[in-house]
């Protein structure tokens, strides 16, 4: 194998950087990591690069291939300790693959991290100490320890420190000596503006660097304690049949498969990390400085005429890999379509990931359940494990994951089993795990009607109380001998589509009046609130797909009068909620006119979901609230959909 080196800068005693060599990738080029002697100038020499060579310890082309396990005979799944290191041994106890004395007796269990050991817990150095034993400790019993990045571990090695805690860092103060903060803290002082007083400089400075701080970026450095474990960690591995990932499956998968995500974005965090360490030891940034502050600074440095090519090569290098989807909500590790998105919306990205990296389901972390308990999605191809084990900022516990066979089990920390992932109950507008749509449902159809909005409007606001829940709900007045009620048709059919769009509406009668009633979800945003706004972060899924499906639902149910003002969102998870289909259901058998101009995109699992609406469940299911001219019509609407996804 041959083998080139490239050197990036100098090498400073305050930073202890060491040079990279890099070697060949079938799809890119891996950059690894070598301990040399200090110096603050080095030439080429044979005599270098002969010591590069033997002493280089680059990623071997085994376990550059070693991401994809079969014939294992358990797993056990962990995710998102954040430095709770009693909750994590007391889960990996009741998972059997630790004893009383925190040594391994998983046997030949193959333990998967999910990412997020450390941040915001208090002992998050000690959790990263544990894993590093168990995976000595697993592979002499013929077990192993799979742990993979999430978004947290990458945030340390890049510097982006905002969920750092004082006590994180403490963990370190020994290894910081006095004279190495006070030269930072001249560093320091030296950037504050002229005229600044000594206290408040050096108030602000221990509140940018904590005790241990600097101690704490040393060790995440290419050559220091965890920096380099880490940096040889992978982002995503298939164990028989089962991705695992921190975030999720994002169109990023499907597009760069299994290497791809493990050698191109993981170049991306090895070449920012030697890079950033060049520049922290040659003086143009400080470990105080901050990821997001990087390239300001780097663009007003390059304008210099001093900077060597080196130099400058590692700024153009800090500022383009800090693009890199790594960082981004597209990317693997930060990714929440999977856990966050409905089948109808998600599902065809979800199966273009699987089917590309070779897998039948995902075990994610990242985004924590709602029910603080492991739960699974998307017709059970997504296992979502963050539980919230740091009960002192996410009030969960610690749960496993239990694969063996075909047997998927969750033990909690407290001892507790269950013998699959709970399947979450529908929620449309309202994130509670006491108050789903089946409660909802109750509370519409037996709830106190506080009827005093009403007025005479075609729409009224109603108050509707049962137990201690006050919900808010739209009434809508129908003939007393009329079955037609489109709202309510609308609601049947997105829940046996599992669209999930159109919020929990029943019959009842307010005031002697029949009609139906629908759930409003408070504080929710209209399409118009959502386009006026500005600076809002990536939603969660996809506000693209989410339109998209609600096109195919629109054509389907022959709605016209889609406007801006029917369109609402969750402004928490910018969840789509659809309302307003008083002017559906016509007995028209074309698809509507009006969405000619828009492209219907009907993919697999739209596919899958309108086959599975032949004329007898919608004869069945619709018959109380459509004429049997609109549900013909809607059964023509369905076919002429699913002819035109056969292309």
């Amino acid at each position: 194998m041959q083998l080139s080196v490239v050197v990036l800068g100098l090498v400073s005693p305050a930073w202890d950087y060491a040079f990279i060599p890099k070697h060949p990738h079938p799809w890119r080029r891996y950059t690894v990591m070598t301990n040399l002697p200090n110096s603050r100038t080095l030439a080429w020499s044979g005599g270098l690069l002969a010591l590069l060579l033997c002493t280089c310890a680059p990623l071997s082309w085994s376990e550059a291939n070693e991401w994809n396990f079969s014939g294992v005979e358990r797993i056990v799944a962990v995710g998102d300790v954040h430095g709770d290191r009693n909750a994590l041994i007391a889960t990996l106890q009741q998972a059997g693959v630790i004893d009383a004395r925190l040594a391994w007796k998983g046997g030949h269990t193959h333990l998967v991290m999910t990412g997020d050991l450390l941040d915001r817990g208090p002992e998050s150095r000690r959790v990263m100490d544990l894993i590093m034993r168990l995976e000595q400790e697993a592979a002499r019993a013929g077990g192993q320890v799979h742990q993979l990045l999430g978004n947290h571990e990458v945030m340390n090695l890049i510097g982006d420190l905002r969920y750092v805690s004082d006590a994180e860092y403490a963990a370190f103060g020994s290894e910081e000596s006095a004279q190495e903060r006070e030269y930072w803290y001249g560093r320091y002082r030296d950037s504050l503006p002229a005229g600044t007083e000594e206290q408040a400089a050096r108030s602000a400075f221990t509140e940018s660097a904590p005790p241990g701080f600097f101690a704490h970026r040393r060790a995440f450095l290419p050559t220091g304690h965890y920096g380099r474990w880490l940096l040889r960690k992978p982002l995503m591995i298939v164990a028989n049949g089962t991705a695992f990932v921190h975030g999720g499956m994002s169109p990023l998968v499907a597009e760069h498969g299994l290497e791809g995500i493990n050698g191109a974005l993981r170049e991306d965090l090895l070449n920012h990390v030697t890079a950033l360490a060049t520049l922290v030891d040659n003086g143009q940034l400080s470990p105080i400085d901050g990821f997001r502050e990087y390239p300001a600074i780097l663009a007003r440095t390059l304008q210099s005429e001093q900077l060597t090519d080196a130099i400058a090569a590692s700024m153009r290098v800090v500022i383009e890999s800090g693009n890199s989807p790594l960082h981004k909500p597209e990317g693997p590790l930060w990714y929440r379509g999977t856990a966050s998105c409905e089948f109808l919306v998600e599902g065809d990205v979800l199966a273009a990931a699987l089917r590309r990296v070779g897998a039948q389901r995902v075990v994610i972390g990242h985004s924590t359940t709602v029910s603080r308990r492991v739960e699974q999605g998307m017709h059970g191809r997504v296992i979502r494990i963050d539980t919230g084990m740091l009960n002192a900022r996410y009030h969960g516990s610690g749960n496993a994951l239990v694969i063996e066979g075909d047997s998927v089990s969750v033990v909690s920390q407290h001892g507790e089993m269950t013998l699959s992932p709970m399947t979450p109950p529908r929620h449309v507008g309202y994130e509670s795990e006491s108050i789903n749509d089946d409660t909802l449902t109750r509370i519409l159809m037996d709830g106190v009607v506080d009827d005093s909005n009403t007025g005479n409007a075609a729409w009224k606001v109603v108050h509707v109380t049962a137990d201690d829940a006050k919900v808010v709900a739209y009434f809508n007045a129908l003939p007393r001998n009329q079955t037609f009620a489109p709202e309510l048709a609308a609601y049947w059919l997105d829940r046996m589509l599992g669209l999930d769009m159109v919020p929990v509406t029943v019959r009842r009668e307010v005031a002697g009046q029949p009609g139906t009633l629908q759930f409003v979800p408070t504080g929710v945003l209209s399409e118009r609130d959502r386009v006026a706004l500005e600076n809002r972060d990536q939603p969660p899924c996809s506000l693209q797909r989410q339109t998209s499906a609600m096109h195919v639902f629109d054509a389907l149910i022959h709605n016209t009068a889609r406007t801006p003002l029917a369109m609402l969102y969750s402004p928490d998870k910018w969840q789509l909620i659809l309302v307003n289909h008083e002017d559906s259901f016509s007995a028209d058998e074309d698809l509507p006119s009006d969405l000619g101009n828009i492209e219907l995109k009907v993919g697999d699992q739209w596919r899958a979901a309108l086959l599975e609406l032949d004329d007898e469940k919608l004869r069945e299911s619709l018959r109380g609230v459509l004429g049997p001219h609109q549900l013909e019509a809607l059964a023509k609407r369905r076919d002429a959909l699913l002819e035109g996804s056969s292309d």
